[in-house]
């Protein structure tokens, strides 16, 4: 796991090798092993490299790496989990056992569409071909691993993190105000935005082509994409279901502890870390380290203690205090690039920042709610529009839902004018009017929520020099998930009185009393895990935020200057009308954290 960072520009610069290099620097907790830039002779190009040793530790793996022919230029971040099949695919005078070079070969032998149509794993990577004159800057399918870039006329320079860009002196820090409104909705910005005018991220699922000769410009081509296929079949053979994808689950896991260096997992004491843990450890050769998070005021330290117990883990519980947290917020923002979407940030940040004592790679089990419909409340949108009386279109009704910050208290209070909001409504409910209602539930977390939780994890292991896996994610494993694993088998009615019973209700009172979210994982984990840990009731990260509103309102009525994104400067009324809400807390909570980001990154001069 590694940074990345690269400057193409149109005419020559003196000081090209000096702003590569600052570039590099910016992401050395992404890559403290080792740091390289190449400079091409005409002052033009540069590409650095931040390395974070994880397969092949030794220097000949160090990138930028150069293919045997001298044509190639490869710049990358992340993991190619069957680069070993790969490899033995390929003819090609190998020097390291590293994925880096398999990547290297089969750009060199058979093209960027047929690497990215076999491979599997998370990475961003930057490939230049010094035969073409052209620049590849290539993401994974779900976007696990992130890639920055901003372009005109002049230039281009794209790294792993904003800070790299900024790092330049080739590009200012604008803002973004519409960005705002998407944060408030989803808790992180759509791509291929940011809160910086002119610097995007490259889309998940594609790969841009910028091809430098003269009259070219830039492509973006996108590879992948959310399958399309959705199984809604009534009847099953369960068993069979349940064998082939428990077979699907321990390959994706098994691919994710192929390492040179130790490893273990995050063990929350939830269903989707513990079999995580479980399926680790049966496979691990010596005890697996997990580790656990949490605060005086609430934790779930009883439940992944019965799970380290059973599997015999080297357990590590880390406590944590209102001061400490509140302390770390500006801190991680700082390395986030942009306001932290959910409080568990914090606690995530200061776990890795732990474990990087006794291990380099993390497995994490983002992503299998989204497999599985482990939100229930959401999730069961598609029934609850069904027999609700008042409905006008299931987008209207589902985005109601979903968005985190209610849309009117995003009107009254955000000055913008909501155009991309507008965008990617109508977007969506394109998308939405072609498909059935529960395949769009499925793709809508897949194409858009996930992103904030891999933007969150990639955050907050990163800042302390670790690689986070994420085995649900595996798109062999997600692509088999989608066409045969019935949705029944998904979100499952305890019985058919229980449907009847639910009709007429909000998933919000029935939901994990009258059906069973994620059934199909929940049967698996019984070989697995104690049944106390399987039955409980879904529990999100918890952060005690409801029992410091009094430090939360006072940190943003002390926040002086004028606040660029509020309509009306008045943090008064703001703090009145988010008290009004159950949620009102952590509504505050994002508020403030826009307020610090913006302190951070709009109030200086990044060119130099």
């Amino acid at each position: 796991m590694c940074g990345i960072n690269g400057i193409l520009l149109k005419n020559y610069d003196a000081g090209i090798r000096r702003r590569i290099e600052k570039m590099n620097e910016s992401l050395l907790h992404r890559g403290p092993d080792a740091g390289k830039v190449i400079v091409s002779g005409d002052g033009k190009t540069a590409i650095g490299h931040r390395r974070l040793s994880i397969i092949d530790l030794s220097a000949r793996s160090t990138q930028p790496m150069v293919s045997a022919s001298g044509r190639w230029v490869l710049s990358y971040n992340g993991e190619i989990y069957n680069f070993q099949s790969l490899k033995a695919r390929t003819k090609y005078p190998y020097k390291t056992s590293s994925d880096t070079e398999v990547i290297l070969a089969y750009l060199e032998c058979r093209g960027i569409d047929a690497l990215l149509g076999i491979c599997n794993g998370m990475f961003a990577f930057a490939a230049y071909d010094t035969l073409e004159n052209t620049l590849y800057l290539c993401r994974d399918r779900f976007g696990i691993k992130p890639l920055y870039y901003y372009q005109d006329s002049e230039k281009l320079v794209f790294s792993s993190e904003i800070k790299g860009i900024l790092a330049s002196g080739l590009v200012d820090a604008v803002w973004d105000g519409e960005s705002a409104d998407d944060y408030f909705g989803y808790r992180y910005v759509r791509e291929p935005y940011t809160f910086f005018k002119g610097i995007l991220q490259v889309k998940a699922g594609t790969y841009l082509r910028i091809d430098r000769r003269a009259g070219a410009g830039t492509e973006e081509k996108r590879y992948w994409d959310i399958p399309e296929t959705f199984n809604m079949e009534e009847r099953c053979d369960e068993t069979a279901v349940r064998k082939k994808f428990e077979e699907n689950l321990r390959k994706a896991v098994l691919k994710r502890t192929i390492a040179d260096v130790p490893l273990g997992t995050y063990l929350s004491g939830g269903i989707d870390s513990s079999l995580l843990t479980a399926m680790v450890a049966e496979k691990s050769g010596h005890r697996v380290n997990t580790y656990t998070i949490g605060f005086p005021e609430l934790n779930e330290f009883a439940f992944a203690g019965q799970v380290s117990k059973r599997y015999g883990t080297l357990h590590h519980e880390i406590l944590m205090s209102r001061e400490n947290y509140l302390d770390r917020m500006k801190e991680i923002i700082g390395y986030k690039d942009a306001p932290l979407g959910v409080p568990n940030e914090v606690p995530l940040a200061v776990m890795s920042r732990e474990l990087k004592k006794d291990i380099t790679v993390v497995l994490s089990g983002e992503g299998a709610d989204e497999l599985l419909g482990g939100y229930g409340r959401i999730f069961r949108t598609p029934f609850d529009y069904e027999n609700d009386r008042e409905r006008s279109g299931f987008y209207d009704f589902f985005i109601q839902k979903y968005e985190y910050v209610p849309r009117h208290i995003r009107n009254e209070f955000l000055s913008v004018s909501g155009s991309r909001r507008t965008f990617f409504d109508e977007s969506i409910k394109r998308k939405f009017a072609d498909e059935r209602d529960e395949y769009n539930v499925f793709y809508f977390f897949h194409k858009y929520h996930i992103k904030g939780l891999l933007q969150r994890v990639d955050t907050t292991t990163m800042l302390a020099s670790v690689e986070a896996r994420v085995p649900f994610l595996d798109h062999e494993l997600v692509e088999y998930t989608y066409e045969y694993v019935p949705y029944s088998l998904k979100l499952r009615w305890k019985s058919d009185a229980a449907r009847r019973q639910a009709a007429g209700k909000s998933a919000a009172g029935y939901s994990e009393v009258l059906d069973v979210p994620k059934y199909l994982l929940r049967q698996i984990a019984y070989d697995y895990l104690p049944e106390a840990v399987v039955d409980r009731k879904k529990v999100g990260f918890p952060v005690p935020l409801g029992q410091w509103d009094d430090s939360l309102y006072e940190m943003l009525r002390e926040r002086k200057g004028e606040k660029i994104w509020l309509r009306e400067q008045s943090a008064e009324k703001l703090i009145e009308t988010c008290r009004q809400y159950p949620t009102g807390n952590q509504m505050i909570w994002m508020f403030l954290n826009l307020e610090l980001f913006y302190d951070i990154y709009f109030t200086r001069k990044w060119r130099w």
